[in-house]
């Protein structure tokens, strides 16, 4: 991955995007941290769509829930008055 100051990527834009098109994500950075990278829209697509492949589903989410059919104490409160 080609990492690009922001200013050398604003200059050159069309090489940025050329380099991202031909399969090379593309890193730009500001004040030398990594700040976005580019990349080609079908690799984003693709990147998504695995993404959403290997979500877990609600249900699956629920099953995990670690279950204890053990019982529990119920703390005594005291209940607050109630003025009909």
């Amino acid at each position: 991955m080609t990492d690009w100051p922001l200013q050398d990527a604003k200059n050159r834009f069309s090489a940025v995007v050329d380099a991202a098109l031909d399969g090379a994500p593309q890193r730009v950075t500001r004040r030398g941290r990594p700040a976005v990278v580019v990349l080609a829209a079908d690799e984003y697509e693709r990147l998504c769509h695995l993404e959403k492949a290997n979500a877990p589903t609600l249900a699956g989410l629920l099953l995990e829930i670690p279950r204890d059919d053990r019982d529990f104490d119920r703390l005594r409160l005291p209940t607050r008055p109630l003025d009909l």
